[in-house]
């Protein structure tokens, strides 16, 4: 099975913030990959979770507004799920040199963690202690950069959020506005926008519903129409000079309930593993010594042509992690690597009962997954 391989012309998640920051004037540090105008004297990133290209373009009249700011399609990178996708917008850099390669992954000494969390996979204790955040991603992120060049910035996004693993790893810098709801997000991006600076703003309730009840379900669209009005009352309110950039982290799909497998079901997915992984669209697997090979041909033999099976060599050759792999990031992807095809998922319905009883996933390799929009607005 020849692997899918990233598209070099199309551009990526992780070149957004870098091209921002060059339309704002600060060339020297960040490099114009996408190209945004100049003169921007106010911006925001913000983030809409799930909300996939393909999904904004069949839902059109849900969201007008968005629609008609539609801009270029770039890619989400893999995984795309939201922990390598916020790292991609929080360094600029692909999944293999940020080093976040899934929802969950192994950490050498530590095992298998989910980032997310910062706790270990399936169930744990907080690791913010143990697993340093600054040290599991030590490079500066695109928000320190921007301050250090003189550039007032602000994360704006989920309360709860404020102080986690995540938020320390890869949206560390500028000043962090905590918000509970659609009145203040806009509120936040709105000011930081006025003020001049960098905002990076985050939504997270379209991708929770569409894992819920799926994409395109009623709630699902119900939502986007509320996100919809978000957008309307930041673009009505932008100043001269400010920009809007709105993106996605990946997009979403409903799964087969008929094209499902069951890890935790089949010895012959389990035998000579260590651990598993990943998401049910983006596994990882860690085997045992010298079981690399069987394990390898098992998954393919098993999955068929339900999923891309690889080994790390032939994922990352494939530059599914990027152009380059950081060595000390090489370990944390499995030995074998499976991305599910059409509507397929991996499943593991012991250990991971409330992932696997989901209606909407993604992670994987596919276009409606894999493609995100760029909306732009200025003022």
């Amino acid at each position: 099975m020849n692997l899918p391989q990233p598209d070099p012309h199309t551009p990526h998640l992780a070149d957004v913030v870098p091209s921002v920051l060059a339309a704002m004037g600060v060339e020297e540090e960040f490099e114009r990959r996408i190209d945004l105008g100049t003169d921007v004297r106010g911006a925001c990133v913000l983030l809409i979770d799930g909300l996939g290209a393909e999904l904004l373009d069949a839902h059109a009249a849900d969201a007008p507004v968005m629609a008609a700011l539609r801009g270029p399609t770039l890619q989400a990178g893999f995984p795309s799920t939201t922990v390598a996708g916020l790292a991609a917008v929080g360094t600029g850099c692909r999944s293999g040199e940020h080093g976040l390669v899934g929802l969950s992954f192994r950490v050498p000494g530590v095992g298998v963690m989910n980032p997310l969390r910062w706790r270990p996979h399936p169930w744990g204790d907080d690791l913010r202690d143990t697993v340093p955040p600054e040290r599991l991603q030590p490079m500066p992120t695109t928000f320190e950069r921007a301050e250090s060049a003189g550039v007032a910035v602000s994360v704006v996004s989920g309360a709860v959020f404020t102080g986690s693993g995540l938020t320390r790893a890869v949206l560390r810098g500028g000043r962090y506005v905590g918000v509970r709801a659609l009145g203040d997000l806009a509120v936040g991006v709105s000011t930081a926008i006025a003020d001049g600076g960098l905002c990076y703003g985050y939504h997270g309730e379209v991708d929770l519903l569409g894992h819920i009840y799926g994409p395109g379900s009623p709630a699902w669209r119900m939502q986007l129409r509320e996100v919809d009005r978000l957008v309307e009352s930041i673009v009505e309110g932008l100043p001269p000079g400010g920009l809007l950039a709105i993106v996605a982290d990946h997009g979403m799909m409903a799964v087969d309930s008929d094209d499902v497998f069951d890890i935790d079901a089949s010895p012959d997915l389990l035998d000579g593993v260590q651990a598993v992984g990943g998401e049910p669209r983006a596994r990882h697997v860690y085997v045992d010594d010298g079981a690399a090979d069987s394990v390898l041909a098992a998954w393919r033999e098993i999955l068929g042509d339900s999923a891309w099976v690889a080994s790390r060599e032939e994922a990352i050759a494939a530059g599914w992690f990027g152009e380059r792999v950081r060595d000390d990031v090489r370990d944390r992807i499995g030995d074998v690597v499976a991305a599910a095809r059409r509507r397929a998922t991996i499943v593991r319905r012991t250990v991971e009962p409330m992932e696997s009883s989901l209606v909407g996933h993604h992670g994987s390799l596919t276009s409606a997954e894999q493609h995100i929009p760029l909306l732009l607005a200025y003022g």
